[in-house]
């Protein structure tokens, strides 16, 4: 039983909605254990960020794969991982990798990389054949490149990568949440472009990157307590489930939990 129970409400999704994707950029595993013990139960996905799971031991990536399973998180290595097994030629040794570390799922960007649409498709079901979940990542890492896409350039991505066969699909802001996607210089966000999504897409399909605490509100009061979000910082998740059950100023009677 939670301290203060009787104050607060549980909320009510499935494991299609709700999701909240952490960024271990290279946690040990006691720092692991030590988080899950107090927020586990609010993570869904964990991205071991950027290549961090290339340069640690093996049994060590292994040990924190598997620490993350026994919590019901799905673990799962950075799209730059994989943008780097891409270029190299390796990406058919890049999941027989993963799939012996025990990851779950794959992350397929291009946002450093190029890749044809045609690939992209190829990719996406080739990682699903293989029983892993499809992650998918929408934008560009760098802002130049990422500001020729309009919403609806971004909106026909998606689309693709869901009827090739991608279980969610992730809107890039990175970790610094500015100028990028869906949010401009400051980090505030683009309303106007948001609003192209939600004429266009199933928002449930979709994650957003949104590390600032402004992004993560707005997402919530816009879309409800069970909104996706991701690359939130393991510090940082406690906070935004606060923030989805309206137990912060920035939510309080503001927010439908169903």
């Amino acid at each position: 039983m939670n301290a203060f129970d009787f104050l607060t409400n549980d909320r009510d999704r499935n494991p299609e909605e709700g999701i909240t994707m952490m960024l271990d950029k290279g946690m040990g595993p006691n720092m692991v254990e030590d988080f899950l013990e107090i927020s586990g139960s609010y993570v869904d996905l964990a991205k071991l960020g950027w290549g961090t799971s290339a340069i640690h031991e093996r049994e060590l990536i292994k040990y924190k794969i598997d620490t993350y399973l026994s919590n019901d998180i799905i673990p799962y290595p950075g799209g730059t991982l994989f943008e780097l097994a891409y270029i190299k030629g390796k990406f058919d040794e890049f999941l027989v990798e993963s799939d012996k570390l025990g990851f779950k799922a794959i992350e397929i960007s291009d946002g450093t990389v190029d890749i044809t649409p045609k690939e992209r498709v190829r990719i996406i079901r080739e990682v699903k054949e293989l029983g892993f979940m499809a992650l998918t990542e929408v934008g560009k890492k760098d802002p130049k490149k990422d500001h020729h896409f309009t919403a609806q350039d971004r909106v026909k991505l998606v689309k693709l990568d869901l009827e090739s066969g991608a279980d969610k699909v992730i809107i890039e802001a990175r970790e610094g949440g500015k100028d990028l996607g869906i949010f401009n210089g400051k980090g505030d966000v683009k309303e106007d472009d948001v609003q192209v999504f939600v004429d266009n897409l199933d928002i449930n399909k979709l994650i957003w990157e949104a590390p600032q605490k402004n992004q993560q509100t707005y997402l919530i009061l816009k879309f409800g307590a069970n909104v996706n979000l991701g690359n939130i910082s393991p510090d940082e998740i406690t906070a935004l489930e606060t923030m989805r059950r309206g137990l912060r100023g920035d939510t309080l009677g503001k927010v439908n939990l169903s």
